[in-house]
């Protein structure tokens, strides 16, 4: 486990699951029709408790400030500052290896209650889990 830092707000557009967590790879099906892969822009899974069940968004970094209004998704923004993480080598082999992650993560103390579960989608196998930590008073 290490602490990054985040260095600046990043607005991404998304597609919500319809369920979590079998919906997941719906999600990022359908945002990958709209938003075709690009080795110049980030890839996300977010998720977090919302109206007492797990709502799951699959994102990329939006690169135009108009993106998100010309795709018709809505969008949200990762609030820069540190966030404790775990990298996952290989995630496929061991698909269950990301919510074992995040079940590690949401251990940790301090954590932002207003924050997501981060999974940034590095490259095609490898993810790194984070969920942002809170600012000190």
């Amino acid at each position: 486990m290490e602490t990054i830092r985040w260095e600046r707000d990043t607005t991404v557009l998304y597609i919500e699951a319809t369920s979590f967590p079998d919906g997941i790879a719906g999600a990022h099906q359908r945002l990958h029709t709209i938003v075709p892969f690009s080795e110049n822009r980030k890839y996300f899974g977010i998720s977090r408790p919302e109206n007492g069940v797990i709502a799951y968004k699959a994102a990329a970094e939006q690169t135009d400030p108009h993106e998100a209004e010309k795709l018709n998704c809505k969008t949200l923004v990762l609030k820069k500052g540190s966030y404790i993480s775990l990298d996952i080598t290989n995630y496929m082999k061991d698909i269950q290896s990301i919510s074992k992650a995040f079940e590690v993560l949401l251990e940790h103390p301090g954590l932002d209650p207003q924050g997501y579960c981060v999974e940034w989608y590095l490259n095609n196998k490898d993810v790194k889990c984070m969920i942002r930590l809170a600012e000190p008073a």
